[in-house]
């Protein structure tokens, strides 16, 4: 799975990357995940308008349990920092 990822992510180099994830948190106002050996996740996105949308279909089938929170985090900020 590792190459596969790596294979994708460089074959987007061009793209702003965009991680989907979630999973069981200790407090909804926190981002302390309980389980972080299960999390949830969803992809790879080569923009934060497709990583929205599956992160809001993530967050919008979970919406009756209040200790599941899914997270966007942008890889591109953490590939090229000084962009």
């Amino acid at each position: 799975m590792a190459v596969f990822l790596i294979r994708k992510i460089k074959k987007m180099a061009d793209t702003l990357l965009h991680l989907v994830f979630g999973g069981k948190v200790n407090n909804p106002q926190t981002l302390d995940f309980s389980d972080a050996e299960n999390l949830d996740i969803i992809g790879i996105f080569p923009n934060y308008k497709k990583a929205y949308e599956a992160w809001k279909g993530a967050s919008h089938a979970n919406v009756d349990d209040a200790l599941t929170k899914y997270v966007v985090v942008h890889l591109h900020r953490f590939m090229e920092p000084e962009k």
